[in-house]
């Protein structure tokens, strides 16, 4: 039976191969169709012998070229998805992350990683206009909207009178699944959440959402929680964060920011986001708008003692001995998380790379692009724009002369046949009930030469189908 020992010399040559594949990826990025040639069969193929019983040694690493191959190109014009376009520094923080390897649940098991966690969640709090604010890094978005909701009832609402979980959320008709499924979750069920109407810029409306409070209350039910979004994931629409807040403390609510999407792009653009300060929690994505490496989610809260009423519940063979503030410091007392791999050593050595003004610099370009591509479909003969470029997303669709009863169904074929020509990739949104094509732009590469692309491969895909 082999060793699962590898002599530095060893590792050193494999890294090598690694980082030549790594190499010639980034080099062809730009060049390669970003939705790859392979399909569903062709990639079970590709894994179907499963694992072997014996080692295949250095010659495992042969399957990696054509695994990359088969894999999806997030070039420049990527713009599908609110994803990150992989920062490469952030790719180098994520590999010595791997090499060292800390269980980052505790001082006493990765201290210098503690340190570096707790000290750039403080700086991220402070460049979003949420100084003071203390939290995590988690998994994404989801996780960490399910965390802050965890806060908020067992703040406020952890049981009624037979034990069951009680409260109700108000979250916008625009908010992200991640929060029905929250809901769900943590045993409030969905009957529980209040979808509220939206404005005409998509932005949940604070009388409906008073309203909404005041019949819960009148029909004996307890509002618990309102989440408001910063940056929907289908317009990119900031909810009225200040009129919001003064509803929940009102009404004594927890209120949640959903900023997986938009809340980072406060380094830039402050004056969109007023009011974010004012929130009880807060999630972000790093993976979103740091354009880091998956996975990087950020929860932030005002009160580290309600994360621990939520989350504190350690085992004896955990409980820290040490009284010392920083050495008897635990993650697993403020999060769901137990087993945490180090997230922020990528953000760290990124921005200590690139500084936060570039990043600042990097989302302004990318709001710049949506607004380039939103004026360039108002001036483009067949195309109409349904949501201008609030942050970063644009929707619109392919009109042509069509008659309305067509357009879902023609724009539906025209975004399949836009991304397998592989040159774009975009994404969609149902607004009012009807098909868009939505372009999303959280993509550090992405120049606006790549964006009048966008336009001509819609009009291209469209002139195909209609002669097919």
């Amino acid at each position: 039976m082999g060793s699962l020992e590898l002599s530095p010399a060893h590792f050193r040559r494999l890294a090598d191969r690694v980082s030549t594949l790594a190499e010639e990826w980034l080099e062809g990025l730009d060049s390669r169709p970003i939705a790859p040639s392979i399909n569903g069969a062709a990639s079970e193929a590709m894994f179907s012998e499963g694992l072997p019983e014996q080692g295949l040694g250095d010659a495992a690493l042969d399957a990696l070229r054509p695994f990359m191959e088969g894999s999806r190109a997030g070039n420049a014009r990527f713009l599908a998805y609110v994803f990150g376009s992989g920062e490469p520094v952030g790719v180098l923080g994520d590999y010595v992350a791997s090499v060292v390897n800390q269980n980052v649940t505790a001082w006493r098991s990765a201290p210098t990683v503690v340190s570096l966690e707790r000290s750039v969640i403080r700086s991220l709090a402070s460049a979003v206009g949420c100084e003071g604010f203390t939290g995590s890094f988690a998994g994404g978005g989801s996780s960490a909207n399910l965390m802050a909701l965890a806060m908020a009832r067992e703040s406020l609402a952890p049981a009624n009178e037979d034990g069951a979980p009680s409260g109700v959320v108000y979250a916008s008709a625009e908010v992200h699944m991640s929060i029905p499924k929250a809901v769900a979750l943590l045993g409030l069920g969905r009957k529980n959440l209040r979808l509220i109407p939206t404005d005409a810029q998509w932005r949940m409306r604070p009388d409906a959402l008073a309203r909404a409070i005041a019949e819960d209350k009148a029909a004996g039910l307890r509002p618990l929680a309102v989440v408001a979004t910063a940056g929907t994931v289908n317009t990119g629409a900031v909810d009225p964060l200040t009129a919001v807040a003064a509803l929940a403390r009102e009404h004594g609510l927890w209120m949640h920011v959903d900023g997986a999407y938009g809340a980072l792009a406060a380094m830039a653009f402050p004056e969109r986001f007023e009011g974010l300060g004012l929130a009880d929690s807060l999630s972000m994505d790093a993976h979103k708008w740091l354009y880091q490496p998956a996975d990087c989610g950020v929860l932030l809260f005002r009160d580290a003692k309600a994360a621990r009423r939520a989350f504190s519940f350690t085992g004896d063979y955990a409980r820290a001995l040490n009284a010392d503030p920083v050495e008897g410091f635990a993650f697993f007392d403020e999060s769901m998380e137990l087993s945490r791999r180090a997230r922020a050593l990528k953000v760290w050595l990124s921005v200590r790379f690139h500084g936060l003004a570039a990043f600042r610099e990097a989302i302004r370009r990318d709001v710049r692009n949506a607004e380039r591509l939103e004026a360039l479909v108002r001036e483009t003969a067949g195309l109409e724009l349904r949501s201008p470029a609030t942050l970063s997303a644009v929707c619109f669709r392919y009109t042509g002369g069509l008659p309305d009863a067509g357009l879902d169904d023609f724009n539906t074929r025209l975004l399949a046949r836009i991304n397998r020509r592989g040159r774009v990739y975009l994404s969609n949104a149902t607004l009012e009930g009807r098909f868009f094509l939505r372009a999303c732009f959280v993509n550090h590469r992405t120049t606006p030469e790549d964006v009048a692309t966008v336009v001509h491969e819609v009009l291209a895909a469209a002139e195909e189908l209609r002669a097919s």
